[in-house]
């Protein structure tokens, strides 16, 4: 079966949505939206965090980091469940890389069930729109686009609409995983183009890892440029 038509299969409920085992542990008790209670409070909850970026932050008194601060990224806040430690990097990594499609709708249902206290009032967007990949990389090389998996849960839980047209990215840049944050701002120069339906809307952008930042932020400009009232960035984890 098709990635994408698997995944249409968990989103729409027609799989269990209460897994037998855990993916963590592989116990068969407590079990919820594929993890067991234990493994799902051991997990690196992200806690206090920049509202700007979402990098942990260690004085609770700060509301913001100190380099948004001193350059305020585009996004005007940004959510994420986890920090990208064991074992949700792993489940990220298997779901990214080995089509275990499961360990990701696992982790986004956890997100939404996570967030929806704070998507809520002037936090809540009027439309959530995933981070693209270059059409070139999800035919050839991935399959899919985790990021819109992810932004469909989320949206089936929040009742968000979902526009994964609404933002292409034009330029198939080269790969992030081993750039400095310098590095990646430069690889991703004009990669993003936005269209027209985002004008006047504040749009959630959805995708799996804030990393450095850099990618939101190109994306959250390219969206600003094309109208959009506001950008909120909401990802699974954040990288410390």
């Amino acid at each position: 079966m098709a990635p994408g038509r698997f995944f249409g299969q968990l989103i729409g409920g027609t799989v269990d949505r209460h897994l037998a085992r855990c993916l963590l542990c592989g116990s068969g008790e407590e079990v919820h939206f594929g993890i067991c209670n234990p493994c799902r409070h051991d997990l690196p909850n992200l806690g206090h965090s920049c509202q700007r970026c979402a990098i942990p932050l260690a004085d609770l008194a700060d509301q913001q980091c100190a380099t948004c601060l001193q350059q305020p990224p585009p996004q005007t806040r940004s959510y994420a469940s986890w920090c990208y430690a064991y074992p949700v990097s792993q489940l990220i990594q298997r779901f990214k890389y080995r089509r275990d499609l499961t360990a990701g709708r696992t982790l986004a249902e956890l997100t939404a069930e996570r967030l929806k206290d704070q998507i809520t009032g002037a936090q809540r967007p009027d439309l959530l729109v995933p981070v693209p990949m270059h059409w070139r990389k999800q035919l050839f090389e991935r399959g899919y686009n985790q990021a819109r998996l992810i932004a469909d849960i989320l949206g089936k839980h929040w009742r968000i609409p979902v526009d994964a047209r609404a933002l292409r990215k034009i330029t198939a840049t080269s790969s992030q995983q081993k750039l400095t944050r310098t590095q990646r701002r430069k690889n991703l120069i004009r990669s993003f183009e936005a269209q027209t339906q985002v004008q006047g809307q504040h749009i959630g952008l959805v995708d799996d890892v804030i990393t450095t930042g850099a990618t939101q932020e190109a994306a959250a400009q390219s969206l600003l440029d094309a109208g959009a009232k506001r950008v909120t960035s909401i990802a699974l984890a954040r990288t410390p």
